[in-house]
C-alpha cells in the first residue's frame, strides 16, 4: 500500500502542470485530441521511466539507508524550493520562467504559440514539443524518487494515466473562471505533495 501511495503522490505532484497546460488550451480554445493527448503521456512516462531508472541504477552503490535519507532529502528541499517560488510569487504578483513552475499567463501564451499552424488543434508535432517540455520539469524529482525506493512500475503507469486525465480536467478547467485560480496555485500543491512524500519516504 505504501509503495502505491509513493507513486500515486509523486505522479500526482509531476503531472500537475498537465493541468495548467490543459487550462492554457481552454482558455485560449486550443484542442487537445486523443492522439496528441496520449502522445503526452507516452512522453512523460517514457521520461519518468528513464529518470528513476537512473536512479535506481544509482542506488545500488549506496546503503539503503543511505539511499533512502538522501533521496528523501532531496525531494523536500526540491519541495520546499518549489514551495517558496511560488509563494513568493504569488505575493508578489510576478511571472516566473522556472521550467517546474510554470506561470498560468506565461502557459496561456505558450499554449498559443505551440499551436504552430494556427489550426486550433494540437498536432503530434505540436504534442511532442509540449510532451518533452513537461518531461524536463521531472528528471530531477524522478531520480530522486527512485533512489529512495518509490516504485519504478507504478510511478509510470500513474504517470500515464494521470497525464491524460489531467490535460482533459485542465482542459475542462480552462473554459470556466475557476481555470486561472486553479492554474495559479497548482505548482503551490505540487510543491506540498514533494514535501510530504519526501517526509514519507524518510519514514519509511
Amino acid at each position: 500500500m505504501a509503495l502505491i501511495l509513493s507513486a500515486l503522490l509523486f505522479s500526482l505532484s509531476s503531472n500537475l502542470d498537465n493541468i495548467v497546460v490543459g487550462i492554457a488550451y481552454g482558455i485560449k480554445k486550443i484542442k487537445i485530441g486523443i492522439i496528441a493527448n496520449l502522445m503526452v503521456a507516452f512522453i512523460t512516462s517514457l521520461g519518468t521511466f528513464l529518470s528513476m531508472s537512473v536512479g535506481s541504477y544509482i542506488s545500488k552503490f549506496l546503503s539503503h539507508s543511505i539511499a533512502n535519507v538522501l533521496g528523501s532529502l532531496v525531494i523536500i528541499v526540491l519541495g520546499i524550493y518549489f514551495l517558496i517560488l511560488s509563494i513568493t510569487k504569488l505575493l508578489n504578483n510576478t511571472k516566473s520562467k522556472e521550467l517546474a513552475l510554470k506561470n498560468i499567463d506565461d502557459m496561456i501564451e505558450y499554449a498559443e504559440k505551440s499551436d504552430l499552424d494556427n489550426s486550433g488543434d494540437i498536432s503530434i508535432k505540436e504534442a511532442l514539443l509540449v510532451a518533452f517540455g513537461l518531461t524536463f520539469n521531472n528528471l530531477g524529482t524522478g531520480v530522486a524518487a527512485s533512489i529512495t525506493g518509490v516504485s519504478i512500475q507504478f510511478t509510470v503507469i500513474f504517470t500515464f494515466i494521470l497525464s491524460i486525465l489531467l490535460i482533459m480536467f485542465g482542459e475542462i478547467l480552462g473554459n470556466h473562471i475557476l481555470g486561472k485560480v486553479f492554474g495559479k496555485y497548482a505548482p503551490l500543491f505540487s510543491g506540498i505533495l514533494l514535501v510530504i512524500l519526501g517526509i514519507i519516504e524518510f519514514f519509511n
